[in-house]
């Protein structure tokens, strides 16, 4: 299963490269990564293949890890309406969806409250 990362950013100019840069340090690939702003603070989600040493390299960087947790990565076709379309499967189960980004390969990143019932609805046919 793969992890997400949500790291705490300081609302200043640089706080997302040093996170970018202590992972590549450490010799750590983002696979997928989301950033935004939020109540004065920022906010990155990013998929990596190995969250204990993600995780590691960020503490010791300074940075602050918020949450880790399992996520659903969907393969899409890059069309138009393939991604409402999964959306609109999961959504129809009733699965509530926190977050959802691309990877650096096109797949999207779902965060739900039941990746289960998700991942069912996302690889069901349409």
């Amino acid at each position: 299963m793969s992890k997400d990362l949500t790291v705490v950013l300081v609302n200043r100019p640089g706080a997302d490269a040093d996170v970018m840069q202590a992972l590549g340090r450490a010799g750590i690939n983002i696979d997928g990564i989301t950033g935004s702003g939020c109540a004065g603070e920022g906010i990155l989600h990013i998929l990596v293949a190995d969250d204990t040493a993600a995780r590691e390299a960020l503490e010791a960087a300074g940075q602050v890890v918020r949450e880790e947790r399992d996520v659903l990565v969907c393969p899409v076709a890059d069309r138009p309406g393939e991604g409402g379309a999964i959306m609109r499967r999961i959504a129809d189960t009733g699965v509530n969806v926190d977050f959802i980004y691309l990877t650096t390969g096109g797949q999207l990143v779902i965060g739900a409250n039941d990746l289960d019932k998700a991942r069912n609805a996302a690889m069901a046919a349409p």
